[in-house]
């Protein structure tokens, strides 16, 4: 997201190691290491050099020429300063929840990061009109991101005219780009969660050169996407369980929804209709 001073981003340990990173011009290995730290920021503190290595899949003497890039003397010069920051509640250490509310809590915590990053609504708002004025939308959304994408697609044909979904990678994806930008599309909406799929990548890349606007939901501004998206804003994904949680980039897709159906004054229209339709067809149980 385009972040703007005074959005209250600092205010949470993902906020702040935001903030820290912003300026910088990061290799790929270090957007990798910024990445892990953003979505381990309660524990990155208390992190060796080694241990934050091997949860980022990189070297330790990585680690040590990211904190440098970053302006310290070196890991122990960051992790000392981000000590400093970090939450008493956090530098305390332990917990007296299990497992299972501790992933809930860590949602939680999500949830309100975004709803900080929501303070500034005008990447929202700007993403709303990009997707209202494209017909049609394209809906990209591959393995773990499908649901999400599948979700906002649905939704999205109740208000607007032309949506197409791009859920399912291989060779006809390019081909179905190909065939919207003929039609006259002009934006495509991706979500995009770890574990990166490389055919989203390629698929943005291609997309970009098609002429598509790409507005990008994706668990960090440093994910592997952003280098191909127009306008990517950042929803965290839980790492607690055995397999993430995205409740937080399921819900920026509503308010992506809301600013979307804003933008298109026959949106309202459209929802009465339906909901007339559904009444007389006996479409659902109430």
């Amino acid at each position: 997201m385009n972040k703007q001073k005074g959005d209250g981003v600092s205010d949470s340990p993902a906020g702040r190691l935001q903030a820290l990173f912003e300026g910088h011009r990061l290799t790929p290995t270090q957007r990798r290491i910024a990445h892990c730290m953003v979505r381990r920021a309660g524990d990155v503190p208390f992190l060796s050099s080694v241990e934050l290595a091997e949860l980022a899949g990189v070297s330790q003497p990585s680690v040590t020429r990211f904190a440098v890039a970053l302006g310290f003397d070196g890991y122990p010069a960051l992790r000392r300063h981000l000590r400093e920051v970090a939450p008493a509640a956090q530098a305390a250490g332990g917990s007296e929840h299990n497992e299972y509310q501790q992933a809930v809590l860590a949602e939680i915590e999500n949830l309100r990061h975004l709803a900080e990053l929501l303070a500034d609504p005008a990447p929202v708002e700007r993403a709303g009109r990009l997707l209202a004025a494209s017909r049609p939308l394209l809906v990209l959304g591959l393995r773990a991101a499908s649901s999400q994408a599948r979700g906002f697609a649905y939704f999205a044909a109740k208000v607007h005219p032309d949506v197409r979904l791009l859920d399912e990678g291989g060779s006809m994806l390019t081909d179905r780009v190909d065939a919207a930008v003929r039609a006259g599309a002009t934006a495509l909406l991706c979500f995009a969660l770890p574990r990166h799929p490389r055919e989203v990548v390629e698929a943005l890349e291609y997309a970009r050169a098609a002429g598509l606007t790409v507005v990008t939901v994706a668990e960090s501004a440093f994910a592997p996407v952003a280098a191909h998206s127009d306008l990517l804003i950042p929803a965290a994904v839980g790492t607690g369980l055995a397999f993430d949680t995205a409740c937080a980039p399921m819900l920026l897709g509503r308010v992506l929804l809301e600013a979307m159906a804003d933008e298109l004054p026959e949106a309202q229209a459209r929802l009465e209709a339906f909901d007339t339709k559904a009444a007389v067809r006996g479409l659902f149980v109430e």
